[in-house]
């Protein structure tokens, strides 16, 4: 394939960093929760290079953990009074329940969406909505298969309120697995997050519950894949 020509006025790309773009642009950058467990495996690897079982396997599961703990970069909607997937996954559950206790919003039922999250998604979460953070709560628990629904209510968790600045309120829930030990939430108590951006992480296997303001639309149904951050799931009253 030819290369496209330099602009008049400017040199030609070098090729050598044309191509370390290219590969840059491919591979998704690593969320920094990924990076001890990428820099443990390599450095078995090197540790024991003269045995190439040690090299084979600290470099297999170092490439393992680069694709679990991957971060791609996504492009939100621009439409307004739109809700995206907090997560890649899979739909599970379309119904209405009761947010967590823990938050005190009430016990009156609100429309929620879950995704499940396989070993082989992407598991970094993704702010829903435009807004600032008003509550975050972690909630120790069990860890029962995060595709049940009983998961929502006995699992460990950390939930999330959001307000939007038309004081539209959203609550997002991270759900640990039956594999997952470890929930990530870099988000404070009045942090302000763009739509679409990176706030945590649930390691290996997990779910995402997302609680809508009554009267929301939501556009997504049991057995749909979702992308996080540009699937649309549902739309503000």
């Amino acid at each position: 394939m030819a290369r496209k020509p330099a602009p008049p006025g400017q040199a030609p790309r070098n090729p050598v960093a044309h191509a370390l773009g290219l590969v840059r642009d491919a591979v998704p950058p690593v969320h920094p929760a990924g990076i001890p467990f990428i820099a443990v495996p390599l450095v078995v690897a090197a540790a024991g290079h003269r045995s190439r079982i040690a090299r084979r396997a600290g470099i297999g599961l170092a490439l393992a953990c680069a694709t679990f703990f991957r971060s791609p970069k996504r492009v939100p909607p621009t439409r307004s009074g739109v809700v995206v997937s907090p997560a890649d996954g899979e739909v599970t559950i379309v119904d209405s329940a009761v947010p967590p206790a823990e938050l005190a919003l009430g016990d009156a039922p609100m429309p929620r969406v879950s995704v499940f999250l396989s070993i082989l998604d992407v598991h970094v979460q993704r702010s829903p909505v435009a807004g600032q953070v008003m509550q975050v709560i972690h909630r120790p628990g069990s860890f029962l298969s995060a595709d049940l629904d009983e998961a929502s209510e006995a699992n460990e968790r950390s939930s999330m309120v959001l307000r939007t600045v038309d004081d539209k309120q959203i609550v997002v829930v991270q759900i640990a697995g039956l594999v997952a030990r470890r929930i990530v939430c870099d988000a404070r108590a009045g942090d302000v997050l763009p739509l679409g951006e990176t706030y945590g992480l649930i390691r290996f296997g997990s779910r995402v519950d997302t609680y809508f303001p009554e009267g929301s639309r939501i556009l997504v149904e049991r057995g749909q894949r979702v992308i996080g951050a540009e699937t649309v799931i549902a739309e503000l009253a």
